[in-house]
Protein backbone atom coordinates (compact mmCIF):
# COMPACT_ATOMS: atom_id res chain seq x y z
CA UNK A 1 0.00 0.00 0.00
CA UNK A 2 1.26 3.46 -0.93
CA UNK A 3 1.26 6.18 1.73
CA UNK A 4 0.69 9.88 1.02
CA UNK A 5 1.60 12.32 3.79
CA UNK A 6 0.19 15.84 3.61
CA UNK A 7 1.96 18.30 5.91
CA UNK A 8 -0.20 21.33 6.70
CA UNK A 9 -3.92 21.32 7.47
CA UNK A 10 -4.90 24.65 5.94
CA UNK A 11 -7.35 24.89 3.07
CA UNK A 12 -4.80 23.60 0.51
CA UNK A 13 -3.88 20.55 2.56
CA UNK A 14 -7.53 19.78 3.32
CA UNK A 15 -8.52 20.17 -0.34
CA UNK A 16 -5.66 17.90 -1.40
CA UNK A 17 -6.79 15.25 1.09
CA UNK A 18 -10.43 15.60 0.02
CA UNK A 19 -9.71 15.17 -3.69
CA UNK A 20 -7.20 12.36 -3.06
CA UNK A 21 -9.80 10.47 -1.05
CA UNK A 22 -12.38 10.99 -3.78
CA UNK A 23 -10.09 9.97 -6.68
CA UNK A 24 -8.60 6.96 -4.88
CA UNK A 25 -12.11 5.67 -4.09
CA UNK A 26 -13.39 6.15 -7.62
CA UNK A 27 -10.41 4.28 -9.10
CA UNK A 28 -10.32 1.54 -6.42
CA UNK A 29 -6.71 2.38 -5.60
CA UNK A 30 -5.00 1.07 -2.48
CA UNK A 31 -3.44 4.01 -0.65
CA UNK A 32 -3.27 5.53 2.81
CA UNK A 33 -3.68 9.29 3.26
CA UNK A 34 -2.21 10.99 6.33
CA UNK A 35 -2.70 14.69 7.18
CA UNK A 36 -0.35 16.27 9.74
CA UNK A 37 -1.20 19.65 11.33
CA UNK A 38 0.93 21.32 14.01
CA UNK A 39 -1.97 23.30 15.49
CA UNK A 40 -4.76 21.78 17.56
CA UNK A 41 -7.32 22.83 14.95
CA UNK A 42 -7.43 22.63 11.17
CA UNK A 43 -7.87 25.58 8.83
CA UNK A 44 -4.59 27.50 8.82
CA UNK A 45 -5.45 31.14 8.19
CA UNK A 46 -9.18 30.37 8.33
CA UNK A 47 -10.61 30.65 11.84
CA UNK A 48 -13.98 32.01 12.94
CA UNK A 49 -14.49 33.45 16.44
CA UNK A 50 -17.98 33.74 17.99
CA UNK A 51 -18.25 36.27 20.81
CA UNK A 52 -21.61 37.48 22.05
CA UNK A 53 -23.64 38.44 19.00
CA UNK A 54 -20.54 39.00 16.85
CA UNK A 55 -18.94 36.64 14.31
CA UNK A 56 -15.32 37.54 13.59
CA UNK A 57 -12.82 36.04 11.14
CA UNK A 58 -9.23 36.11 12.34
CA UNK A 59 -7.94 35.38 8.83
CA UNK A 60 -9.71 35.09 5.47
CA UNK A 61 -13.25 36.49 5.73
CA UNK A 62 -14.74 35.40 2.40
CA UNK A 63 -14.44 33.53 -0.88
CA UNK A 64 -14.40 35.19 -4.31
CA UNK A 65 -17.55 34.14 -6.16
CA UNK A 66 -16.36 34.54 -9.76
CA UNK A 67 -13.83 31.67 -9.58
CA UNK A 68 -15.43 28.84 -11.52
CA UNK A 69 -14.34 26.04 -9.18
CA UNK A 70 -16.15 27.48 -6.14
CA UNK A 71 -19.81 26.60 -6.83
CA UNK A 72 -19.30 22.91 -7.74
CA UNK A 73 -17.00 22.42 -4.74
CA UNK A 74 -19.54 23.89 -2.29
CA UNK A 75 -22.32 21.84 -3.90
CA UNK A 76 -20.30 18.64 -3.45
CA UNK A 77 -19.85 19.49 0.22
CA UNK A 78 -23.54 20.30 0.67
CA UNK A 79 -22.81 23.86 1.77
CA UNK A 80 -24.94 25.83 -0.68
CA UNK A 81 -27.79 26.31 1.80
CA UNK A 82 -25.38 27.89 4.31
CA UNK A 83 -23.96 30.44 1.88
CA UNK A 84 -24.35 34.16 2.55
CA UNK A 85 -23.25 36.99 0.25
CA UNK A 86 -21.71 40.38 0.90
CA UNK A 87 -24.07 43.34 1.12
CA UNK A 88 -23.67 45.97 -1.57
CA UNK A 89 -22.28 49.38 -0.83
CA UNK A 90 -19.61 51.90 -1.64
CA UNK A 91 -15.98 51.90 -0.55
CA UNK A 92 -13.91 54.93 0.33
CA UNK A 93 -10.31 56.02 0.41
CA UNK A 94 -9.30 57.99 3.50
CA UNK A 95 -7.14 60.80 2.13
CA UNK A 96 -6.39 64.38 3.14
CA UNK A 97 -8.24 63.82 6.42
CA UNK A 98 -11.57 62.72 4.91
CA UNK A 99 -13.35 59.84 3.21
CA UNK A 100 -13.62 60.06 -0.59
CA UNK A 101 -15.68 57.54 -2.51
CA UNK A 102 -14.04 55.06 -4.87
CA UNK A 103 -16.14 55.07 -8.07
CA UNK A 104 -18.59 52.18 -8.12
CA UNK A 105 -17.81 51.52 -11.76
CA UNK A 106 -14.21 50.52 -11.09
CA UNK A 107 -12.18 47.32 -10.71
CA UNK A 108 -9.62 47.65 -7.89
CA UNK A 109 -9.88 51.39 -8.46
CA UNK A 110 -9.30 51.06 -12.24
CA UNK A 111 -12.04 52.91 -14.16
CA UNK A 112 -14.32 50.63 -16.17
CA UNK A 113 -15.74 53.50 -18.23
CA UNK A 114 -14.97 57.05 -19.28
CA UNK A 115 -17.74 58.26 -16.99
CA UNK A 116 -16.07 56.56 -14.02
CA UNK A 117 -12.83 58.36 -14.82
CA UNK A 118 -14.53 61.71 -15.39
CA UNK A 119 -16.55 61.75 -12.16
CA UNK A 120 -14.00 60.54 -9.59
CA UNK A 121 -13.17 62.97 -6.75
CA UNK A 122 -9.84 61.29 -6.08
CA UNK A 123 -7.99 62.56 -9.15
CA UNK A 124 -7.42 66.09 -10.49
CA UNK A 125 -8.53 67.26 -13.93
CA UNK A 126 -4.93 67.05 -15.07
CA UNK A 127 -4.68 63.46 -13.79
CA UNK A 128 -7.84 62.52 -15.69
CA UNK A 129 -6.48 63.98 -18.93
CA UNK A 130 -3.23 62.07 -18.42
CA UNK A 131 -5.21 58.81 -18.04
CA UNK A 132 -6.74 59.30 -21.49
CA UNK A 133 -3.43 58.29 -23.09
CA UNK A 134 -4.61 54.72 -22.40
CA UNK A 135 -6.89 55.12 -25.45
CA UNK A 136 -4.18 56.07 -27.94
CA UNK A 137 -0.92 54.55 -26.61
CA UNK A 138 -0.31 51.03 -27.94
CA UNK A 139 1.42 48.32 -25.93
CA UNK A 140 4.75 47.55 -27.54
CA UNK A 141 6.83 46.07 -24.71
CA UNK A 142 4.84 44.86 -21.70
CA UNK A 143 4.43 41.12 -20.98
CA UNK A 144 2.68 39.40 -18.09
CA UNK A 145 5.97 39.02 -16.26
CA UNK A 146 6.37 42.81 -16.02
CA UNK A 147 5.41 45.02 -13.08
CA UNK A 148 1.68 45.76 -12.75
CA UNK A 149 2.61 49.16 -11.30
CA UNK A 150 4.83 50.12 -14.24
CA UNK A 151 2.17 48.85 -16.68
CA UNK A 152 -0.67 50.86 -15.15
CA UNK A 153 1.38 54.05 -14.74
CA UNK A 154 2.58 53.87 -18.34
CA UNK A 155 -0.95 53.86 -19.75
CA UNK A 156 -3.13 55.46 -17.04
CA UNK A 157 -0.70 57.99 -15.60
CA UNK A 158 0.95 58.35 -12.22
CA UNK A 159 -1.75 60.32 -10.40
CA UNK A 160 -4.65 57.94 -11.09
CA UNK A 161 -2.49 54.97 -10.06
CA UNK A 162 -1.07 56.59 -6.91
CA UNK A 163 -4.29 58.17 -5.63
CA UNK A 164 -7.01 55.71 -6.68
CA UNK A 165 -5.63 52.36 -7.86
CA UNK A 166 -2.58 51.68 -5.71
CA UNK A 167 -4.30 51.93 -2.30
CA UNK A 168 -6.83 49.30 -3.41
CA UNK A 169 -4.64 46.94 -5.42
CA UNK A 170 -1.68 47.03 -3.01
CA UNK A 171 -4.07 46.22 -0.19
CA UNK A 172 -5.53 43.20 -1.95
CA UNK A 173 -2.19 41.72 -3.05
CA UNK A 174 -0.08 42.68 0.01
CA UNK A 175 2.75 44.42 -1.76
CA UNK A 176 3.97 47.48 -3.64
CA UNK A 177 2.63 47.56 -7.21
CA UNK A 178 6.12 48.07 -8.64
CA UNK A 179 7.14 44.70 -7.17
CA UNK A 180 4.09 42.69 -8.30
CA UNK A 181 3.76 41.11 -11.74
CA UNK A 182 0.78 41.45 -14.07
CA UNK A 183 0.57 37.63 -14.08
CA UNK A 184 0.21 37.39 -10.29
CA UNK A 185 -2.45 40.13 -10.01
CA UNK A 186 -4.81 40.86 -12.96
CA UNK A 187 -3.33 39.12 -16.03
CA UNK A 188 -6.32 39.79 -18.26
CA UNK A 189 -5.65 43.55 -18.15
CA UNK A 190 -2.78 42.97 -20.56
CA UNK A 191 -5.03 40.88 -22.81
CA UNK A 192 -7.59 43.70 -22.87
CA UNK A 193 -4.93 46.27 -23.67
CA UNK A 194 -3.64 44.21 -26.57
CA UNK A 195 -7.09 43.26 -27.90
CA UNK A 196 -8.99 46.54 -27.45
CA UNK A 197 -6.11 48.99 -27.51
CA UNK A 198 -7.19 50.32 -24.11
CA UNK A 199 -7.42 48.96 -20.56
CA UNK A 200 -10.53 51.03 -19.83
CA UNK A 201 -12.25 50.04 -23.09
CA UNK A 202 -11.42 46.37 -22.48
CA UNK A 203 -12.93 46.52 -18.99
CA UNK A 204 -16.04 48.25 -20.35
CA UNK A 205 -16.51 45.61 -23.05
CA UNK A 206 -16.14 42.76 -20.54
CA UNK A 207 -18.02 44.33 -17.64
CA UNK A 208 -20.74 41.67 -17.52
CA UNK A 209 -18.21 38.86 -17.38
CA UNK A 210 -16.13 40.60 -14.70
CA UNK A 211 -19.08 41.56 -12.53
CA UNK A 212 -20.66 38.11 -12.92
CA UNK A 213 -23.12 37.95 -10.04
CA UNK A 214 -23.52 41.72 -9.91
CA UNK A 215 -22.65 43.07 -6.49
CA UNK A 216 -22.44 39.60 -4.96
CA UNK A 217 -18.70 39.29 -5.42
CA UNK A 218 -17.88 37.44 -2.19
CA UNK A 219 -19.48 34.70 -0.14
CA UNK A 220 -19.19 33.32 3.37
CA UNK A 221 -21.30 30.97 5.51
CA UNK A 222 -23.96 31.59 8.16
CA UNK A 223 -21.62 30.50 10.95
CA UNK A 224 -18.47 31.91 9.36
CA UNK A 225 -15.78 30.71 6.96
CA UNK A 226 -14.75 27.98 9.41
CA UNK A 227 -17.92 26.22 8.26
CA UNK A 228 -15.98 25.19 5.15
CA UNK A 229 -13.15 23.74 7.26
CA UNK A 230 -15.55 21.88 9.56
CA UNK A 231 -17.38 20.31 6.61
CA UNK A 232 -14.14 19.22 4.94
CA UNK A 233 -12.95 17.60 8.18
CA UNK A 234 -16.28 15.75 8.46
CA UNK A 235 -15.89 14.39 4.93
CA UNK A 236 -12.31 13.12 5.36
CA UNK A 237 -13.49 9.74 6.66
CA UNK A 238 -10.65 7.78 5.03
CA UNK A 239 -7.86 10.15 6.09
CA UNK A 240 -5.72 9.72 9.21
CA UNK A 241 -5.57 13.21 10.74
CA UNK A 242 -2.89 14.20 13.23
CA UNK A 243 -3.71 17.47 15.04
CA UNK A 244 -1.36 19.18 17.47
CA UNK A 245 1.53 17.19 16.02
CA UNK A 246 4.41 18.90 14.24
CA UNK A 247 6.41 17.45 11.35
CA UNK A 248 10.05 18.00 12.31
CA UNK A 249 12.19 16.48 9.57
CA UNK A 250 12.01 14.73 6.19
CA UNK A 251 14.66 12.17 5.25
CA UNK A 252 15.05 10.35 1.96
CA UNK A 253 15.69 6.61 2.26
CA UNK A 254 16.10 4.84 -1.06
CA UNK A 255 12.79 5.29 -2.91
CA UNK A 256 10.82 6.41 0.14
CA UNK A 257 10.75 9.19 2.71
CA UNK A 258 10.64 9.23 6.49
CA UNK A 259 8.70 12.02 8.19
CA UNK A 260 9.72 12.50 11.84
CA UNK A 261 6.94 13.87 14.06
CA UNK A 262 7.02 15.75 17.36
CA UNK A 263 5.20 12.84 19.09
CA UNK A 264 8.29 10.67 18.31
CA UNK A 265 6.42 8.76 15.62
CA UNK A 266 7.92 8.24 12.16
CA UNK A 267 5.80 8.03 9.02
CA UNK A 268 7.06 6.18 5.97
CA UNK A 269 5.80 7.92 2.82
CA UNK A 270 5.83 7.36 -0.92
CA UNK A 271 4.52 10.88 -1.57
CA UNK A 272 4.76 14.03 0.52
CA UNK A 273 2.72 17.18 -0.02
CA UNK A 274 4.21 20.28 1.63
CA UNK A 275 1.16 22.53 1.99
CA UNK A 276 2.81 24.77 4.58
CA UNK A 277 4.25 28.27 4.30
CA UNK A 278 7.62 28.15 2.57
CA UNK A 279 9.82 28.68 5.70
CA UNK A 280 8.34 25.48 7.20
CA UNK A 281 8.95 23.50 4.00
CA UNK A 282 12.50 24.85 3.91
CA UNK A 283 13.16 23.79 7.52
CA UNK A 284 11.77 20.29 6.91
CA UNK A 285 13.96 19.65 3.85
CA UNK A 286 17.15 21.31 5.17
CA UNK A 287 18.89 21.40 1.82
CA UNK A 288 21.35 24.20 0.99
CA UNK A 289 20.67 23.86 -2.72
CA UNK A 290 16.95 24.52 -2.14
CA UNK A 291 17.74 27.31 0.32
CA UNK A 292 19.05 29.44 -2.56
CA UNK A 293 15.47 29.64 -3.87
CA UNK A 294 13.54 29.48 -0.60
CA UNK A 295 15.48 32.48 0.74
CA UNK A 296 14.27 34.60 -2.18
CA UNK A 297 10.57 34.01 -1.47
CA UNK A 298 8.97 36.75 0.62
CA UNK A 299 6.23 36.99 3.22
CA UNK A 300 4.68 40.15 4.61
CA UNK A 301 2.86 40.71 7.90
CA UNK A 302 -0.57 41.79 9.10
CA UNK A 303 -2.30 42.63 12.38
CA UNK A 304 -6.10 42.25 12.31
CA UNK A 305 -8.18 44.04 14.96
CA UNK A 306 -11.95 43.71 15.36
CA UNK A 307 -13.89 46.21 17.45
CA UNK A 308 -17.51 45.47 18.40
CA UNK A 309 -19.67 48.30 19.77
CA UNK A 310 -22.95 48.59 21.60
CA UNK A 311 -24.18 51.20 19.15
CA UNK A 312 -26.22 50.71 15.96
CA UNK A 313 -24.52 50.05 12.66
CA UNK A 314 -26.40 53.06 11.28
CA UNK A 315 -23.79 55.31 12.94
CA UNK A 316 -21.63 54.64 9.87
CA UNK A 317 -21.80 56.77 6.70
CA UNK A 318 -24.78 55.75 4.59
CA UNK A 319 -24.28 52.87 2.11
CA UNK A 320 -20.56 52.48 2.96
CA UNK A 321 -18.79 49.16 3.55
CA UNK A 322 -15.33 50.41 4.51
CA UNK A 323 -12.31 52.45 3.56
CA UNK A 324 -8.69 52.09 2.46
CA UNK A 325 -6.07 54.51 3.75
CA UNK A 326 -3.89 56.46 1.33
CA UNK A 327 -0.14 56.66 1.81
CA UNK A 328 1.03 59.43 4.14
CA UNK A 329 -2.23 59.49 6.11
CA UNK A 330 -2.44 60.45 9.80
CA UNK A 331 -4.09 57.07 10.57
CA UNK A 332 -2.07 54.04 11.66
CA UNK A 333 -4.26 51.46 9.90
CA UNK A 334 -4.11 50.53 6.21
CA UNK A 335 -7.81 49.74 5.87
CA UNK A 336 -11.06 49.35 7.76
CA UNK A 337 -13.92 47.01 6.83
CA UNK A 338 -17.36 47.86 8.23
CA UNK A 339 -18.06 44.21 8.88
CA UNK A 340 -21.59 44.49 10.26
CA UNK A 341 -22.57 46.52 7.20
CA UNK A 342 -20.82 44.29 4.66
CA UNK A 343 -21.84 40.96 6.24
CA UNK A 344 -25.31 40.87 7.84
CA UNK A 345 -24.67 37.52 9.53
CA UNK A 346 -21.78 38.88 11.65
CA UNK A 347 -23.99 41.07 13.86
CA UNK A 348 -27.49 39.73 14.33
CA UNK A 349 -28.80 42.85 16.09
CA UNK A 350 -27.03 45.19 13.60
CA UNK A 351 -24.68 46.50 16.26
CA UNK A 352 -21.51 48.07 14.89
CA UNK A 353 -18.65 45.68 14.13
CA UNK A 354 -15.52 46.87 12.29
CA UNK A 355 -12.23 45.27 11.32
CA UNK A 356 -9.01 47.28 11.02
CA UNK A 357 -5.89 46.07 9.21
CA UNK A 358 -2.31 47.02 10.08
CA UNK A 359 0.18 45.76 7.50
CA UNK A 360 3.96 45.63 7.63
CA UNK A 361 3.91 48.57 5.19
CA UNK A 362 2.13 50.85 7.68
CA UNK A 363 4.04 53.39 9.73
CA UNK A 364 5.34 52.23 13.09
CA UNK A 365 4.57 48.56 12.36
CA UNK A 366 7.54 47.30 14.38
CA UNK A 367 6.22 49.05 17.48
CA UNK A 368 2.71 47.74 16.84
CA UNK A 369 4.08 44.20 16.60
CA UNK A 370 5.49 44.51 20.13
CA UNK A 371 2.25 45.80 21.69
CA UNK A 372 -0.18 43.79 23.82
CA UNK A 373 -3.71 43.12 22.58
CA UNK A 374 -5.08 45.79 24.90
CA UNK A 375 -2.58 48.36 23.62
CA UNK A 376 -3.45 47.51 20.02
CA UNK A 377 -7.15 47.89 20.81
CA UNK A 378 -6.44 51.45 21.95
CA UNK A 379 -4.57 52.18 18.70
CA UNK A 380 -7.59 50.91 16.75
CA UNK A 381 -9.95 53.02 18.89
CA UNK A 382 -7.91 56.12 18.06
CA UNK A 383 -8.11 55.35 14.33
CA UNK A 384 -11.89 54.95 14.63
CA UNK A 385 -12.15 58.28 16.42
CA UNK A 386 -9.97 60.10 13.86
CA UNK A 387 -11.63 58.59 10.78
CA UNK A 388 -15.29 58.17 11.77
CA UNK A 389 -15.65 60.22 14.96
CA UNK A 390 -16.65 57.16 17.03
CA UNK A 391 -15.43 57.68 20.59
CA UNK A 392 -17.38 55.10 22.64
CA UNK A 393 -15.59 52.14 24.22
CA UNK A 394 -15.98 48.84 22.33
CA UNK A 395 -17.69 45.99 24.18
CA UNK A 396 -15.73 43.35 22.30
CA UNK A 397 -12.41 43.11 20.47
CA UNK A 398 -10.31 40.43 18.77
CA UNK A 399 -6.64 40.86 17.83
CA UNK A 400 -4.73 38.49 15.54
CA UNK A 401 -1.09 38.88 14.53
CA UNK A 402 -0.10 37.24 11.25
CA UNK A 403 3.65 37.88 11.34
CA UNK A 404 5.47 37.05 8.09
CA UNK A 405 2.69 34.72 6.96
CA UNK A 406 1.26 36.63 3.97
CA UNK A 407 2.95 35.51 0.71
CA UNK A 408 4.23 38.38 -1.42
CA UNK A 409 4.43 37.61 -5.14
CA UNK A 410 7.27 39.86 -6.29
CA UNK A 411 8.68 40.05 -9.84
CA UNK A 412 10.99 37.03 -9.46
CA UNK A 413 8.38 34.82 -7.79
CA UNK A 414 7.38 32.67 -10.83
CA UNK A 415 11.01 31.95 -11.72
CA UNK A 416 11.89 30.99 -8.14
CA UNK A 417 8.93 28.59 -7.91
CA UNK A 418 9.90 26.98 -11.24
CA UNK A 419 13.49 26.55 -10.04
CA UNK A 420 12.27 24.91 -6.81
CA UNK A 421 10.02 22.55 -8.77
CA UNK A 422 12.94 21.48 -10.98
CA UNK A 423 15.31 20.93 -8.04
CA UNK A 424 12.69 18.93 -6.12
CA UNK A 425 11.97 16.75 -9.16
CA UNK A 426 15.67 16.00 -9.41
CA UNK A 427 16.57 15.47 -5.73
CA UNK A 428 13.21 14.72 -4.07
CA UNK A 429 10.86 13.11 -6.59
CA UNK A 430 7.34 12.75 -5.21
CA UNK A 431 7.80 15.62 -2.73
CA UNK A 432 5.35 18.27 -3.92
CA UNK A 433 5.03 21.93 -2.98
CA UNK A 434 1.47 23.21 -2.58
CA UNK A 435 -0.35 26.24 -1.25
CA UNK A 436 -0.34 29.99 -1.10
CA UNK A 437 3.43 30.41 -0.79
CA UNK A 438 3.67 29.39 -4.44
CA UNK A 439 0.44 29.15 -6.43
CA UNK A 440 -2.16 31.74 -5.41
CA UNK A 441 -3.36 33.26 -2.15
CA UNK A 442 -7.18 33.18 -2.39
CA UNK A 443 -9.28 30.29 -1.06
CA UNK A 444 -10.44 29.25 -4.59
CA UNK A 445 -6.83 29.18 -5.82
CA UNK A 446 -5.83 27.01 -2.86
CA UNK A 447 -8.73 24.61 -3.50
CA UNK A 448 -7.77 24.36 -7.17
CA UNK A 449 -4.13 23.77 -6.25
CA UNK A 450 -5.25 20.98 -3.90
CA UNK A 451 -7.24 19.31 -6.68
CA UNK A 452 -4.33 19.59 -9.13
CA UNK A 453 -1.92 18.15 -6.55
CA UNK A 454 -4.24 15.21 -5.88
CA UNK A 455 -4.59 14.54 -9.61
CA UNK A 456 -0.82 14.53 -10.05
CA UNK A 457 -0.36 11.98 -7.26
CA UNK A 458 -3.18 9.70 -8.42
CA UNK A 459 -1.70 9.61 -11.93
CA UNK A 460 1.59 8.42 -10.39
CA UNK A 461 -0.23 5.78 -8.33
Amino acid sequence: MKTIVIIGGGITGLSTAYYLQKMIKSQNQDARIVLVEANDTLGGKIRTVHEGEFIMETGADSIVVRKTNVAPFLEELGLQENVVYNATGVSFIYTEGELKQIPKDALFGIPMSLESLATTDLVSAQGKVEALKDFYTPNETFTKEDSIGAFLKHFLGEELVEKQISPVLSGVYSGQLQDLTIASTIPYLLDYKNEYGSIIRGLAENKKRIQGNGDKKFLSFKQGVSGLIDRLEERLTDVDIYKGVQAEKIEKRQDRYIVSLSNKEELEANFIVLSTLHPVAQQLLRDERLDEDFNQLKNSSLISIYLGYDIPDSELPKDGTGFIVSEGSDLNCNACTWTSRKWDHTSEQKQLLVRLFYKSTCRDYENLQQMTEEELMLVARKDMEDSLGITVMPVSFEVTKWHETMPNYHLKHPHIVKSLENKLAESYPDVILAGCSYYGVGIPDCIMNGEQTAQRIVECL
